[in-house]
């Protein structure tokens, strides 16, 4: 397939893009401060590491904690501002992403470049004062910033590898969580591959939402290189695979580490089934993560699988190893007997 951009049909007049100056504005807004909210994914790992670990805890908790927020935060605004600049040929063949500060002219792209270092190295630095294991997945995750963003991997053109890239973020945030709270251990693998495949479920459902609202396969391709791939049946494929992957880790480690959690599974499975709903709206939500808070349904639906798992986590119900001990011979039992 040839790398040009293909046309997309003209705007009308009163959609003309209008060309602006640089501005002190136009550079905050590639930082992108409303999706600092997706850093939320940071929070499992500080309460789970402190779940798994009580030991850790006072004042100087709480200090690491926000420094370590912010560090992620200055990290993620230097991956979004690169995100930014190389998007914006692809960007302007959005019905309305053409409107973003960089295709609408707001940005000087050399300051773009100085911004995208100086943002990553007062993340890196703030990290430093915390740990350096918190600063190594930091520092990976902005790396991963580049694999998804620059030539000549640029991931974010190859199909698949485009969700599982960015979804990788996820353990990588939760990682960050759990070094925050100073534990000297590492989280558990089947909880980071949950994490990641939940995030890829997530990630595949945006590309669906995408896909089905530009509606148009040459204009999609135009957008994203990598919808000149995929088809919806592709995506929703994909999509079966990421939710039950992430499913099944789950439960490897709530049978590992923490047994009651089981009891949140129902929970789960609504706001996977929520989101999934929402992809389908048209102009959906699930394009602009940013604004899923005003999806009540969702909404309600999440905080009540977090206070949900919250208390699960803390709560004792040695019931449940009765009631779901083995009944039939295992291998492990005929070993060790």
């Amino acid at each position: 397939m040839s790398d040009r951009i293909a046309p997309v049909p003209p705007r009308t007049a009163d959609a003309a893009p209008v060309l602006r100056r640089p501005s002190l504005g136009g550079h905050l807004a590639i930082c992108r401060v409303d999706h600092w909210f997706k850093n939320v994914f940071v929070l499992p790992g500080i309460v789970i590491a402190l779940a798994l670990d009580p030991g850790q805890g006072g004042l100087g908790l709480w200090v690491r904690i926000v420094v370590g927020l912010l560090a992620t935060c200055l990290i993620a605004a230097s991956n979004y501002v690169i995100n930014e600049v190389l998007d914006a040929p692809f960007d302007r063949q959005h019905p309305t992403k053409w409107q973003r500060p960089v295709p609408s002219g707001r940005v000087s792209i050399p300051v773009a470049w100085v911004q995208w270092v100086l943002l990553m190295a007062a993340g890196l630095l703030l990290a430093i004062t915390v740990s350096g294991a918190l600063t190594m997945s930091l520092a990976v995750l902005w790396l991963m910033g580049c694999v998804y963003n620059l030539p000549p991997i640029r991931s974010k053109d190859l199909p698949y590898v485009d969700v599982l890239s960015e979804a990788v973020n996820n353990p990588l945030r939760l990682m960050a969580g759990w070094f925050m709270v100073g534990s000297s251990s590492v989280a558990p693998g089947s909880l980071l591959l949950s994490y990641w495949m939940i995030g890829a479920y997530f990630m595949g459902m945006k590309r669906f939402a995408e896909y089905h609202d530009i509606s148009d396969p040459v204009r999609a391709s135009a957008y994203r290189r990598s919808f000149a791939f995929y088809t919806e049946p592709r995506l929703l494929v994909s999509i079966m695979f990421y939710g039950s992957a992430a499913m099944l880790f789950l439960g490897a480690f709530i049978v590992r580490y923490r047994l009651e959690l089981i009891l949140a599974f129902p929970l789960i499975a609504l706001n996977m089934a929520i989101y999934l709903y929402l992809a389908f709206k048209p102009d959906s939500p699930v394009q602009r993560p940013e604004g899923l808070w005003r999806e009540p349904l969702l909404m309600a639906a999440v905080l009540a699988c977090a206070l949900v798992m919250a208390i699960l986590f803390f709560v004792d119900l040695p019931i449940l190893d009765q009631l779901l001990s083995p009944t039939a011979p295992t291998r492990r039992g005929a070993a060790g007997s």
